[in-house]
């Protein structure tokens, strides 16, 4: 270990800051948020500095001198020139001073980490001075991986501390107790602001049996990129993640390493779970205890039977939260390059599953062939040839533009383009695989043979 990662108190502190640019503006910056007391020392400052030292602080212009370092706790040396950075360092360690001269790790005995700051909540990230755009690289993952609500979450447990010292003196299960709480539907409504909902799971909290969670949560149309934070911050928490078939493997490689993942979708060819037993499987693994991730492709309202889970979860007053997704019609039709809808071609989508029974889809087709209107179809390639059948039949010109997306936004993306009457022959010809979406209307004539936002592909030029 290179460094020893410490958080330091710098509240009414003096801190010497040497150098009076901009690089001296940004640690300023991060000082005073510390509330640190700050003297800075430059020949020539620049107003941003004078504007943030204004209350309270010691601006000197004068170049820099040993004397300075009278009384501070830190110094920042923050100057463009390398002899005047060697002298603050070599006078600083002679002082047994802690030193940090910008972009050079040789000269510090401390450095600045990249900072998640969600106080009281401080996340501090290093590569011991050897790259900081790594450091802030790691930052944003972990921006991305925090709740929103994780401030809250610890100004409540803060709260609680002397609660819980007097409720349970002996650390050991004062720590199992907040522990299971932090595994409990408590948490979440402690993130949420929700504080006399989480006392309940907190004064629970050694109960026999805890109560466990349900989420029912989108995991997108394929690509790992477009998973919510939301979701991805449950896929880390999660103790058992029941799967759809429609679940990419790079999505659930996502969740956490040492969850139980179960596959309960529907394959073809294969006998499946059916959606009563998936019910009961969430309702008794919750009650179990278990934080459950029903995890679904696309969004789980979306042809994804999320309310039918709903009211077995409801029945048995199981906790649960929904996380929308996104789903396959506006992700597909995105990475394809075709907008559902367009103010000269159409001006409402209707979403539509085109799963055939007995080999025909049955459908309302009066109300699907209006003009300026874009046809998204789930499920449909089984029924590909009858939907194109109904849709000419009742009225739609037999030119009208149809495509049909295969494993849509990931890199193994297809795209077939045809029209009502010679899309069945193109699909068969193409060998298109599952998962496929089928879009059908004008909106479809704007697509070009370019996928957009796809590893390694630029978005088409439509100039």
């Amino acid at each position: 270990m290179d460094y020893l990662p410490l958080h330091f108190d710098l509240s009414d502190r003096l801190v010497l800051v040497v150098g009076g640019g901009t690089v001296a503006s940004r640690k300023v910056d991060l000082l005073l948020q510390a509330g640190a007391r700050v003297r800075l020392v430059a020949p020539v400052v620049d107003d941003t500095l004078r504007q943030q030292l204004a209350d309270g602080h010691e601006i000197i212009e004068a170049h820099y001198d040993r004397q300075y370092l009278e009384g501070v706790v830190l110094v920042v040396g923050a100057t463009s020139d390398p002899v005047v950075n060697s002298r603050i360092s070599g006078d600083a360690q002679e002082k047994s001073i802690p030193v940090n001269v910008v972009d050079a790790p040789a000269l510090c005995t401390v450095v600045f980490p990249a900072i998640v700051d969600r106080s009281p909540v401080l996340l501090s990230i290093g590569s011991s001075g050897t790259s900081p755009v790594l450091s802030r690289h790691l930052r944003l993952l972990l921006e991305q991986a925090l709740p929103d609500g994780i401030s809250r979450l610890a100004q409540y447990l803060k709260g609680k501390r002397q609660w819980l010292k007097q409720i349970w003196p002996d650390v050991d299960q004062r720590r199992r107790i907040t522990e299971q709480f932090m595994s409990s539907p408590g948490m979440n409504y402690a993130l949420e602001g929700r504080f006399e909902a989480a006392d309940e799971y907190l004064s629970d909290a050694d109960a026999a049996i805890v109560q466990g969670e349900v989420y029912l949560v989108g995991g997108g149309p394929g690509d790992p990129d477009l998973l919510t934070l939301k979701a991805l911050q449950l896929l880390q928490l999660a103790d058992v993640i029941l799967y759809d078939n429609l679940v990419s493997d790079k999505v659930l490689n996502r969740a956490r390493r040492d969850a139980y993942k179960e596959f309960v979708g529907k394959r073809s060819g294969y006998q499946s779970m059916q959606q009563e037993n998936i019910n009961e499987l969430l309702v008794r693994l919750a009650r179990e205890g278990k934080r459950v991730l029903r995890l679904k492709g696309g969004d789980p309202f979306i042809f994804g039977r999320g309310g039918e889970e709903i009211e077995a979860l409801v029945a048995e007053q199981i906790p649960f939260q929904v996380v929308p997704g996104i789903t396959a019609a506006s992700g597909c039709a995105a990475y394809a390059g075709i907008p559902l809808t367009h103010r000269d071609y159409s001006q409402s989508v209707r979403f539509v599953t085109g799963h055939p029974r007995d080999g025909d889809v049955n459908l309302s087709w009066n109300e699907l062939v209006s003009p300026n209107q874009t046809i998204v179809f789930y499920m449909g390639l089984g029924g590909l040839a009858s939907i194109c059948r109904h849709l000419t039949e009742h009225g739609l010109a037999v030119d009208t533009p149809v495509a049909v997306v295969s494993r849509g936004t990931t890199p193994e993306q297809k795209v077939v383009r045809g029209s009502l009457n010679t899309i069945t022959g193109l699909v068969a010809s193409a060998q298109v695989e599952t998962p496929t979406l089928i879009i059908i209307g004008q909106v479809v004539s704007l697509y070009q043979n370019h996928p957009m936002n796809l590893p390694g592909t630029r978005p088409p030029n439509h100039s």
